[in-house]
């Protein structure tokens, strides 16, 4: 026999499922549809978009999504072997002091969060990066906050960008230079939101000639100002392409064209050098496993067999 859950029950049952998305077990979090998105008047923020069934079933069921990935990493003029994790989850957003929320607001912002990995090694020392990036299931305005670290044997930098008035970014370093900076740059497209953009709704990325913030990642191991750069974005049935003209760099992502949109893998090329010294390397990851997972609650020695499911061990 068949039970019909009413509309109003099904709300009550995401709303109650979707505590649980979070990297902390007692936290409540709410559905998308009752919030109110806060933000300066320097940018506009566009309607909401609707989310679907299939949106709210699949990212509100109390799990989050891991990929893995297998990694070729172009560093220091050659492709290094590695492993990339994406891990995608939805978790309330306090709008001022820009992190997750623990508990109920009614300005709480609806985020869908990319916790972005990769490891690999180079000779003897290893490197460890992250990218995290909150992102509005609204799909209506900017990434809220954007964050990256990169640790290896040298030392490690962090840069943080926060959407406020305008983006006020924060930065440290082991390099001379580069060691402890705060600056305010205009708002523009993120490379970083273009990825959570994608998983919402592939079809509004932006395309054509546009003002693109390379990813922090890539600004940090490349050493390039943060800043917006002229691109060129191009979308295709199960690809979206990134070219910056005057970083010599381009990002290809591959994704699935149908729901959830899950991305497959991805290409980076860039260009370095001048004339016949000029050297290019394009970094390579491909999709290993996927799994839903409330990887949060999953600290025993006996979850370790589910790295072993994403083929990271």
């Amino acid at each position: 026999m068949i039970r019909i859950i009413k509309p109003k029950l099904l709300v009550v049952i995401i709303g109650l499922i979707s505590i649980f998305t979070s990297c902390k077990e007692n936290t409540t979090a709410t559905t998308p549809e009752i919030n109110t998105v806060s933000e300066s008047e320097s940018e506009v923020v566009n309607p909401k978009a609707k989310l679907s069934d299939d949106f709210k079933n699949y990212w509100y069921n109390g799990e989050a999504e891991i990929t893995s990935y297998k990694l070729e990493q172009a560093r220091y003029g050659e492709l290094r072997e590695g492993t990339a994790v994406l891990v995608f989850v939805t978790e309330d957003f306090l709008p001022d002091a820009q992190v997750k929320a623990d508990s109920y607001r009614e300005n709480n912002i609806p985020v869908l969060k990319l916790n972005a990995t990769k490891n690999f090694n180079t000779g003897i020392y290893p490197y460890s990066i992250m990218q995290s990036t909150f992102y509005p299931v609204a799909n209506n305005q900017h990434a809220l906050k954007i964050s990256t670290s990169v640790q290896e044997w040298c030392g490690h930098v962090y840069t943080q960008l926060n959407n406020r008035d305008v983006f006020e970014v924060t930065s440290h370093s082991y390099f001379q230079g580069e060691a402890d900076e705060n600056f305010k740059i205009d708002k523009a497209w993120t490379e970083n939101e273009l990825w959570a953009k994608l998983r919402i709704d592939p079809k509004s990325l932006p395309v054509g000639e546009i003002e693109l913030i390379p990813s922090l990642e890539s600004a940090r191991l490349n050493h390039d100002a943060l800043k917006a750069q002229k691109a060129n974005a191009t979308l295709e049935n199960n690809s979206y392409t990134l070219t910056y003209h005057e970083l010599q760099r381009t990002l290809k992502i591959n994704f699935n064209p149908n729901f959830p949109f899950d991305i497959l893998g991805w290409e980076e090329t860039i260009t370095s050098g001048m004339g016949s010294s000029a050297e290019t390397l394009t970094s390579k990851a491909s999709k290993l496993e996927t799994i839903k997972s409330d990887y949060w609650n999953k600290k025993s020695k006996s979850d370790v067999n589910l790295r072993e499911t994403l083929k990271l061990q």
